[in-house]
C-alpha cells in the first residue's frame, strides 16, 4: 500500500494476469467523495448503467449500486484493454459530466479498490457478499428488494 499526503491508503493497482484460457475479472469497488449518500436514487443508477453500457474496452457483468460506495464485475472487451485504473477514470468523469444533479460534486473518491478473481467459486462468493449489502445495512429486508443493482452483461468464469 502507498501512502498519500493525507494518511489515505490506497491498494497498489496489479496489470490484469492472463492465465491462458482463464477469464479475467475483477471485482472493483468505488466510492463516492467523502462518503456522501449520492448514488441510491434512479437518476444515479440511469446514469451510471449507461456510462458502463457506452464505455469501451471493458465490460461491466453485474453491480450493485449502495448510498455511498458501488460494487461491479468487470471483464475485458478487447484482446489487449486499457489499464483498469485508465478505464475507471474515464467511466467515473463521463459520468460526472452526465451526473443529473449538480449540487452532488464533486462525486468520486480518488481511487477504487480491485480485486482480480481467481476462481469461479470466487465470483460466485464475492457476489453472494455484494448482494446482501442492503440487507446488512438495514435498507431492505430481502436484496432483491433492492432497486439499485442489475447485470449489463454475463461475465461467465
Amino acid at each position: 500500500m502507498i501512502d498519500e499526503p493525507s494518511g489515505r491508503k490506497h491498494p497498489i493497482h496489479q496489470p490484469v494476469h492472463e492465465g491462458g484460457n482463464t477469464p479475467v475479472i475483477i471485482f472493483l469497488t468505488v466510492c463516492s467523495k467523502d462518503r456522501k449518500p449520492i448514488f441510491a436514487n434512479a437518476e444515479a443508477h440511469h446514469t451510471l448503467s449507461e456510462t458502463w453500457r457506452h464505455a469501451k474496452n471493458w465490460l461491466v457483468g453485474r453491480y450493485m449500486i449502495m448510498p455511498d460506495h458501488i460494487h461491479l464485475f468487470c471483464t475485458p472487451d478487447v484482446l489487449v484493454p486499457q489499464s483498469l485504473e485508465n478505464w475507471l477514470t474515464f467511466w467515473k468523469s463521463n459520468a460526472a459530466r452526465h451526473w443529473p444533479r449538480l449540487e452532488d460534486a464533486p462525486i468520486w473518491q480518488r481511487h477504487g479498490w480491485d480485486t482480480q478473481l481467481r476462481r469461479g467459486d470466487s465470483y460466485d462468493a464475492k457476489w453472494d457478499y455484494v448482494l446482501n449489502n442492503p440487507v446488512r445495512a438495514g435498507l431492505v429486508a430481502q436484496s432483491v428488494d433492492w432497486p439499485y443493482q442489475g447485470e449489463l452483461n454475463v461475465l461467465r468464469w
